[in-house]
């Protein structure tokens, strides 16, 4: 019985190798056609989508470095600080690609020592009142929000078609 099994299978296997090249010659491109499928299907959409990040990264850090330029202008001395125009040009100049379009928000305002983070007064005079005891005295600061609104090149369907993007960077006035 083993002897003609074996026979069997002596006779069937070239049949079978004989259909199994012809079956592989047959499928040889698919493998490349189905990469390209999912290339075009995944790969694609990602590559455009991290481009779409990497414009609103790039907007965000301008947006930054925007607020920050026009805190800078405005700690250099008083007289700076309640200059909102310049500050709000200092801060356009840095953010060029937004120009006007950027919304620039200058304010002043002074705190204690002891507490920097805590209570915000309006003006000198209010701070100094507040500020009592020793080695408690009123600092001044200049507050600068900036925000705009950015619309990236690529648009997705599903994705808002533009983004708000803000920063607020605060400084002490020197004296």
């Amino acid at each position: 019985m083993i002897r003609l099994a074996t026979a069997a299978a002596r006779r069937l296997s070239p049949r079978i190798c004989r259909v199994s090249r012809q079956w592989l010659r047959d499928r040889s491109g698919s493998s490349i056609i189905e990469l390209a499928l999912i290339i075009a299907c995944v790969g694609a959409p990602l590559m455009l989508g991290t481009a779409q990040v990497g414009f609103l990264v790039y907007d965000s850090i301008e947006i930054s470095n925007a607020a920050h330029a026009g805190a800078m202008f405005g700690m250099m001395s008083n007289a700076n600080a309640n200059n909102s125009t310049a500050i709000t040009t200092a801060a356009q100049t840095e953010a060029s690609d937004f120009g006007t379009n950027l919304s620039v928000t200058p304010t002043v305002y002074w705190a204690c020592s002891t507490a920097e983070s805590g209570a915000q007064y309006t003006t000198s005079a209010a701070a100094t009142t507040a500020c009592t005891g020793s080695g408690n005295h009123p600092l001044e600061f200049v507050q600068v929000v900036v925000s705009t609104s950015a619309t990236p090149p690529i648009h997705f369907p599903g994705l808002p078609a533009s983004y708000t993007l803000g920063s607020t960077s605060v400084m002490e006035v020197e004296e």
